[in-house]
């Protein structure tokens, strides 16, 4: 126990300290507190929107899946990388040019002020009531079950959970009032190191368990016995049906990835559009690295302690990754992982705890009082706002997450359901506001109004007569969203059709190698489809597999080889 907590607080310390030497003196204006002074690299931007978006809920819930079912939910993790095509090549330099410091401030130029309003209030409402108190608890919920902090502190389990979700939350809130998304970014890329480092050693070690001291006949088991657990092909019962992905995966992906404010919010700091598309396509290639970190762990619980309700199998699935950890990891690994572990819950709240603060203060704060004619804040009378709004929205889930333990269905459906109330709407409103030029503000307050009650009404007053997979009801209201707002551009079209201005603050010049790091990105996704699936390892290879792998590989190199050697300037010139 003495060498966990050591090497616990180490880890931390580092963390901290680094943080600290990294930001100090920088957050002293609103663009270096909201927005580190929109100078984050590539990195940065990379290691923050990693660890923002893989928090203790996938470390324990994909675990679980891949223990109790196949490697179906790896669809969530691995098709986000198709998001973050999308996010560098289309939205990014739009969203850059415009030198937006949130998506709320992007559809009041699109829009009007009050779509602007009812966006933030529909992020805010949704972080501080769900978002934000999901991630303390399940936080919480994975410390508990890692480490028996009843059994260590001498309290009940709610007692321990409620001390846990404080701790947690003061420690990540300090990062997040006081040093701004610099801070953020910095802690999020340190931890982020040492999640990949934890992450590949788990499977490793838990291999040479399974194949008793040989990582070699780890391996031969897992690719040859069972091989129906590396099925990433779900079928109807899966957590993740094949089909979804094709339907409201997409537009959840893009939701997440391309208009989500406290993922987002990095990207929009980002020091050029060169470095900002090099983050956000190398976040790409660590999400098709989950179903090896976040998943393969399971499987091989799955194979050491046997199945749910066999002899010997564990009494939840959600126990699966905790056990695995338990039995593999070396006692003075334990402080590391824990470390690593409570970085990734501070970066999700520190994150959106501060992208709260962001949207308060500059769409609903700053537009009130320059509605009321009042004096314009100078930056350090807003930042004082921004820390009390952090620390008053960190108090209040700490009320919150104890609670979500009564949740009758679980946390995963109490935070599917609820994010439900915003993301479609939001990615409607965006995309049509980027491709269409006439669609009047009437359109969005339309459609916000509709979702709420429309999809109010599915959850919870028709959810029995609509038997409708919650991701193709995600598709179906997006198109019928879409239709509304072209519907009010066609008939009731803005007088005058939308200018986008550009009033850029940092360089705009693409990144050179964006498309064949996108082309390899995507061949990823498709490679790992092709291994995880009857194709590969699912039953044993079959004669196709090597062929399509090597066609992926080879038409990457040329591709990359094009680039370097200057082809693609040869053929845009020869064109012009």
């Amino acid at each position: 126990m003495a060498q966990m907590i050591v090497s616990c607080a180490f880890f931390m310390g580092f963390v901290a300290w680094t943080s600290y030497v990294k930001t100090r003196g920088e957050v002293a204006t609103k663009d270096g507190y909201f927005l580190a002074g929109r100078g984050l690299t590539a990195v940065f931007i990379a290691g923050s929107m990693l660890l923002t978006n893989l928090s203790a809920e996938q470390l324990i819930g994909l675990n679980g899946s891949a223990y109790g079912f196949n490697l179906s939910s790896m669809g969530w993790e691995v098709t986000a990388a198709v998001a973050t095509v999308f996010m560098a090549f289309l939205f990014l330099p739009r969203y850059l040019a415009g030198a937006f410091s949130t998506l709320p401030e992007f559809l009041n130029d699109r829009f009007d002020g009050t779509v602007r309003a009812l966006s933030a209030v529909l992020f805010m409402v949704g972080y501080g009531l769900i978002t934000i108190p999901s991630v303390l608890y399940a936080g919480s919920i994975a410390v508990l079950q890692l480490f028996d902090v009843p059994a260590l502190l001498g309290l009940s389990y709610t007692q321990s959970l409620v001390v846990t979700i404080v701790g947690i939350g003061v420690i990540g809130a300090v990062y997040a009032v006081f040093g701004g998304l610099r801070a953020v970014a910095v802690s999020d890329t340190l931890n982020g190191i040492g999640l990949l480092i934890v992450g590949l050693a788990v499977p490793i070690l838990g291999l040479i368990a399974l194949g008793d001291g040989s990582l070699g006949a780890g391996l031969h088991t897992i690719a040859n016995t069972e091989t129906q657990k590396l099925n990433a092909i779900g079928g109807p019962t899966d957590p993740t049906p094949f089909a979804t992905l094709f339907t409201g995966m997409v537009f959840a992906n893009l939701f997440y990835w391309c208009t989500n404010q406290y993922v987002i919010q990095r990207t929009l700091a980002a020091k050029s559009l060169a470095e900002g598309q090099k983050g956000v396509l190398y976040s790409g290639f660590f999400k098709v690295m989950v179903p090896f970190l976040m998943m393969l762990p399971g499987v091989i619980a799955f194979h050491l302690y046997g199945g749910p309700g066999q002899p010997g199998g564990l009494a939840s699935i959600d126990l699966a990754y905790p056990r695995l950890i338990a039995d593999v990891l070396p006692s003075y690994a334990m402080g590391f992982f824990l470390a690593v572990l409570l970085g990734a819950v501070f970066s999700s709240f520190n994150s959106l705890l501060n992208s709260a603060a962001t949207l308060f203060c500059l769409d609903v704060y700053l537009p009130y009082r320059q509605r009321k004619g009042k004096a314009e804040l100078n930056d350090s009378a807003l930042l004082r706002v921004a820390r009390r709004v952090s620390a008053v929205i960190a108090l209040f889930s700490f009320v919150v997450a104890p609670l979500l333990q009564f949740a009758p269905d679980g946390l995963w459906q109490v935070i599917r359901v609820f994010t439900g109330f915003y993301n479609i709407p939001i990615i409607a409103i965006v995309i049509v506001g980027l491709f269409s030029l006439r669609v009047p503000a009437l359109g969005p307050k339309v459609v916000i109004g509709f979702h709420l009650i429309a999809y109010g009404l599915l959850q919870f007053v028709f959810k029995d007569a609509v038997d409708v997979h919650f991701l193709h009801l995600y598709a179906i209201l997006f198109v019928v969203e879409v239709g509304i707002l072209l519907a009010t551009g066609y008939f009731m079209p803005r007088r005058e059709a939308w200018r986008y201005s550009s009033s850029h603050r940092v360089p705009m010049e693409p990144w050179r190698f964006r498309i064949p790091c996108a082309a390899t990105l995507l061949s990823c996704v498709v490679a790992l489809y092709l291994l995880f699936s009857p194709v590969g390892l699912v039953g044993g290879l079959s004669e196709g597999f090597w062929p399509l792998i090597l066609l992926l590989v080879v038409g990457n190199c040329v591709l990359w080889a094009w680039y370097a050697l200057g082809g693609h300037e040869r053929f845009a010139i020869s064109k012009s």
